[in-house]
């Protein structure tokens, strides 16, 4: 540069950014780059650097022009530089996403979650339970010793009702404690207050009581009672619903019998047991509804009658697929739950 005018220095100016653009046209490796950098924009020898000498030598008018012009060209010489290094780390970073990425293989499968082996009982006894006549019906879960004890006939001496077999709950404003309900009883009770017979109801839920957890037994668990209130009601009635229930249940022909036994709110009462593949399980407790019972929720035993029965869902599921230990169904783990996310719900 000989001439320090304006005009020539604006000159050097786009000359210099020409040839940085030839350059880096031609530039192929990351060090060809790099050599280019330090020969234009070097502090100390490069090229962009002797030209900003000729600041000085511009006439007092001229400087801030050229001041102007030059910052202009910096940005730009600059800017091809850093065009060209994204350009030369684009195609390895490209190659690279392409072999990371088959887009022939299948894409990766959405984990769905599944209905808990229990909800899948409850169901399916509900369905089966409406299709011979039954209406399912629910109720509280924590409730007061009438409905859970007196009106079944569970007099105060009784031992069902002792403290160490129930959860009882002591809530403000009430003369006698509360519970955790120990039966799905609790249920028919409340119904057969507000509704006159015939009457044919299911209800299902969760009942409480302190047992120790073991292999058939959890302090937490769910009931089916069934309930049929008609004149002329029998056992033999009883009986033909339980066996229809065990049929349409665990498949198949499944033989039911009946054993002698007592409970406080039917008489008379027999243990129920069911075959099933050639094995005799005991599956829960039945029997003639106790006229005590009907008289207290307003019924006269001399004109209905009626049965109840009640069975463990857990045992009923266990039975239905095989399960040995019905604490498996409380774990949480995922891999014995995923091996009933296929059963169905029907």
């Amino acid at each position: 540069m000989t001439n320090f005018n304006l005009d020539a220095f604006v000159a050097d100016l786009e000359s210099l950014r020409s040839e940085v653009e030839q350059t880096l046209s031609k530039v192929s490796d990351v060090e060809s780059l790099e050599t280019a950098r330090v020969a234009f924009l070097g502090a100390k020898n490069g090229r962009l650097k002797a030209i900003q000498k000729g600041l000085s030598k511009l006439g007092r008018e001229d400087k801030p022009a050229g001041g102007k012009q030059f910052n202009a060209i910096k940005k730009t010489v600059e800017s091809l530089f850093s065009q060209t290094s994204v350009r030369m780390e684009s195609p390895s970073k490209g190659a690279k996403a392409i072999e990371q990425i088959d887009v022939t293989l299948p894409g990766s499968s959405i984990r769905f979650g599944s209905v808990h082996p229990i909800t899948q009982t409850i169901r399916r006894v509900s369905s089966i339970m409406s299709n011979l006549g039954f209406e399912v019906v629910d109720g509280p879960e924590v409730e007061d010793q009438w409905h859970n004890f007196e009106a079944l006939a569970i007099p105060d001496e009784h031992p069902a009702r002792d403290p160490l077999d129930n959860f009882y709950i002591n809530v403000a404003n009430f003369d006698r404690p509360v519970l955790l309900r120990s039966q799905t009883s609790t249920v028919q009770i409340r119904v057969m207050e507000h509704r006159k017979p015939p009457l044919r109801i299911v209800s299902l839920g969760r009942v409480y009581r302190p047992d120790t957890a073991d292999a058939t037994h959890y302090p937490m668990f769910h009931q089916v009672e069934g309930l049929l209130i008609e004149p002329g009601t029998t056992m033999a009635h009883l009986k033909s619903v339980l066996r229809s229930f065990a049929s349409s249940f665990l498949g198949g022909d499944v033989r039911v019998r009946f054993r002698p036994s007592f409970f406080p709110f039917t008489e008379p009462s027999v243990e129920v047991d069911m075959e099933w593949n050639g094995r005799w399980i005991e599956m829960g407790g039945a029997g003639m509804v106790d006229p005590a019972v009907l008289a207290s929720v307003g019924y006269d035993p001399n004109e209905v009658c009626g049965f109840a029965f009640g069975l463990g869902v857990e045992r009923i599921a266990a039975r239905r697929f095989g399960v040995a230990d019905i604490r498996d169904f409380y774990r949480n783990d995922i891999r014995f739950l995923e091996q009933f996310h296929d059963r169905g719900q029907a």
